[in-house]
C-alpha cells in the first residue's frame, strides 16, 4: 500500500522520533497567504509565520508547541475601512490516542472539556492546520478603525421627543433634582 503524500507542514507519526523533538518553521508564500486570507474572510494576510516543535508526550502522545505571528487586514465593523492588526500568539496542542477521549453518541449532549488543547491522534500531525486554526481563533472579532465612531441612533415618531441613553439611567432624574435644590438653597 503506497504511503500518503504529505503536504507542507504535515508530519507522519511513524516518521517522528520518539526520543527527540522535531522542529518546524512555516512561512507560507504570498499565494498560500492569499488562499488563507480568502478562507478566513480577511482583506489581506501580509505576514504569517508559525514555528515550533513536536515532542513525544507519554507513551503514545505528542505535543506541539509553537509561536504564531501574523499581520492581518480586516474590514472595520463600522466603516468597512481596512484595519491592520498584528497577532503574536503562543500555541500548544496535545495529540492523544483516540481511547483517551470519551465516546459520545451522535445527537447526545456533552460538556465542553476543560482542556481544549487536546486532539485525537491520527496518522498525521498537521502544523499547517494548527497554524490556520490558531490564526482564526486569534482574529479580532470586531476590528475598528481608530477614526471609527458609532454615533447615536435615535428612533422616534414625528413630533415625539426621542428617549436618549441618559434619560434611561435610574439616577439621572435624582441628580437633576439635587442640582435644582442646590440652586434654591
Amino acid at each position: 500500500m503506497p504511503q500518503q503524500v504529505l503536504k507542507p507542514g504535515e508530519f507522519r507519526i511513524s516518521d517522528l522520533s520518539s526520543r527527540r523533538e522535531t522542529r518546524f518553521d512555516m512561512q507560507p508564500d504570498s499565494d498560500s497567504r492569499a488562499a488563507i486570507a480568502e478562507q478566513l474572510g480577511l482583506i489581506a494576510l501580509k505576514k504569517l509565520r508559525f514555528s515550533g516543535k513536536i515532542t513525544p508526550s507519554g507513551a503514545r502522545g505528542w505535543t506541539m508547541t509553537g509561536a504564531l505571528g501574523a499581520t492581518i487586514v480586516q474590514p472595520c465593523v463600522v466603516t468597512l475601512d481596512p484595519v491592520t492588526t498584528r497577532i503574536d500568539e503562543d500555541v500548544e496542542r496535545r495529540f492523544l490516542p483516540a481511547e483517551s477521549f470519551e465516546e459520545v453518541e451522535a445527537g447526545s449532549e456533552m460538556e465542553m472539556p476543560e482542556d481544549t488543547s487536546a486532539e485525537p491522534l491520527g496518522q498525521i500531525i498537521s502544523a499547517y492546520d494548527v497554524m490556520v486554526e490558531s490564526l482564526l481563533l486569534a482574529l479580532p472579532q470586531y476590528p475598528r478603525a481608530d477614526s471609527a465612531e458609532l454615533g447615536d441612533a435615535v428612533f422616534a415618531e414625528d413630533g415625539v421627543t426621542p428617549l436618549k441613553d441618559e434619560d434611561t439611567k435610574p439616577f439621572a432624574g435624582l441628580a437633576a433634582l439635587r442640582d435644582q435644590l442646590d440652586k434654591k438653597s
